[in-house]
């Protein structure tokens, strides 16, 4: 559901940072390290259909003439039908290809540093194969996606959230996104491993429901977007590792991995232009992490519109933990306050970190005659009780999404979402230190909240529509505004369009 993507972390700002503090430049530097934070998120784009088999192309095959491939359109699920013959020349030797372009315009017409819209998109492209199709070897599955990023950063422009208006904004370019062999074992797919280059927001914390928002946090949150390196291996970034999928029964799965602790190699600036391209794999520290998850109706399993029968959910419980040492927020390595003139500057570290979340994706009402229309509520939290080292300690994500609102519109989603943020209290310290030993004027942060408001309209089976609107309530968790550096900046009415064309 993929965000404004330059993905600094604390420590990779800190030193500069705290130079400035000690020279007496606090309020500038809190508006740097807004800007900065306003391009830490990260989240999963919207998802990208794969098609598999070629007899789901003969009915869209291209007429006659330069033009022929228009009369398929209306029935296709791709713009571009058979691709002239390319996909299903692709399915014989086992290989899928998909391409999708994610082009939106948003723009805040009150609050923020100014006013004013910008443009973006991403372009998805990715390429499987299965090995049992391509040369008889069974359960493998080779996966290989690029990104093509363009157009402006609103949230990094005009915005100074946390949390970001678009889960699509990054740096502009081309670059390998991930690139993994899968391997499943038993008839069943019971246990399966995937090794290589990923991205986590595919398959950790998600919440299936979030993924129809707009705003960076429904895909990935902000918990480890603002407090792991880089951001954390998640769009448009990704780290090397192996992950494990069980399903011991029919209703629970037990996903786990071990993944480099940084999706860079590390020093100061942008993650995404010290790795521009995505094709350097590091291995620096590692991240650890597990999720179980229940799902209702299980496999296999029939579900009928029914009040004697339980509605469909799926609940999930994870835990994830980086290797890595991490800076201070407050102290140097003497014991004082970091804004003290008399510090060194060196923050105080911390050998590792960790976090907790839970996801609860439940259906709430399903129409008896026509079970497409139903009602769903979901929940993300996520905390990590180490404050000394992270700005955020606690983050939730929850709304309610609405599955065709209007009878027979059976592909059309209604959305009303929250997202919230809670700067840590070792952060907010700092901020009050600074106003101490400077004697100017430094918003203490304390918290952000987000509420979208979005409909996804269904034009073609391959093209979307999307309108939004988003409110947010103190930007930056009351940052300072570098344009009147004596207020912070003012909440934030963001409205937009984003189109999706699936290939």
């Amino acid at each position: 559901m993929l965000a404004a993507y330059t993905l600094r972390s604390k420590h990779q700002v800190g030193r500069p940072a705290l130079t400035s503090i000690r020279n007496g430049f606090a309020v500038p530097l809190i508006c740097v390290v807004a800007f900065l934070f306003a391009t830490t998120a990260a989240a999963a784009p919207p998802p990208i259909v794969i098609p598999t088999e070629p007899e789901s192309f003969e009915s869209t095959q291209p007429g006659t003439g330069p033009l022929g491939f228009l009369s398929g359109i209306k029935r296709s699920e791709f713009l571009l039908g058979d691709m002239w013959g390319l996909r299903t020349f692709l399915s014989r030797y086992g290989m899928s290809f998909a391409l999708q372009e994610t082009s939106e315009v948003l723009g805040n017409v009150t609050g923020g540093s100014r006013t004013g819209f910008e443009y973006d998109g991403l372009t998805q492209m990715v390429l499987q194969m299965d090995t049992q199709r391509a040369f008889g070897w069974y359960g493998g599955t080779f996966n290989a996606s690029a990104l093509q990023i363009h157009g402006s950063n609103l949230s990094a422009n005009n915005l100074l959230t946390l949390q970001t208006a678009s889960g699509i904004e990054a740096d502009t370019g081309t670059r390998l996104w991930e690139l993994w062999y899968q391997q499943k074992f038993g008839t069943e797919d019971r246990f399966n491993i995937r090794a290589g280059q990923q991205s986590l927001d595919q398959e950790f914390m998600v919440s299936q429901n979030a993924l129809f928002f707009v705003n960076t946090m429904f895909g990935w949150p902000m918990v480890p977007s603002a407090d792991l390196p880089g951001g954390g291996p998640a769009y448009p970034l990704s780290a090397p590792g192996v992950r494990i999928k069980a399903r011991p029964t029919e209703a629970l799965t037990v996903f786990a991995g071990v993944f480099s602790g940084s999706p860079v190699n590390g020093g100061s600036g942008d993650p995404q232009k010290q790795n521009a391209s995505g094709t350097t794999f590091p291995w620096n520290g590692t991240l650890a992490i597990a999720e179980l998850q229940y799902a209702y109706p299980s496999l296999g399993t029939m579900l009928y519109a029914n009040q004697t029968e339980p509605l469909a959910r799926t609940y999930k419980l994870g835990l994830w933990y980086d290797t890595k040492d991490f800076d201070d927020l407050q102290f140097d390595n003497t014991g004082l306050s970091l804004a003290n003139p008399g510090s060194t500057g060196i923050a105080q570290s911390h050998h590792g970190d960790y976090a907790i979340y839970g996801v609860i994706d439940q259906m709430v009402w399903q129409q008896a005659t026509e079970l497409d229309r139903t009602l769903n509520v979901f929940l993300r939290v996520m905390g990590t009780p180490l404050a000394d080292r992270n700005l955020i300690d606690f983050s939730l994500n929850a709304g309610i999404v609405f599955h065709e609102p209007f009878l027979h519109r059976d592909d059309d989603t209604f959305g009303i979402g929250i997202n919230y943020a809670h700067v840590s209290s070792r952060a907010a310290a700092l901020d009050r230190d600074t106003a101490f030993y400077t004697g100017s004027f430094t918003p203490v942060r304390t918290s952000e909240t987000v509420i979208e408001v979005t409909y996804q309209y269904q034009v073609a089976p391959w093209w979307q529509l999307q309108p939004d609107f988003q409110y947010v309530f103190h930007p930056g968790a009351g940052v300072a505004n570098p344009n009147a550096l004596d207020q912070a900046v003012k909440n934030e009415a963001v409205i937009g369009l984003r189109t999706n064309i699936s290939f």
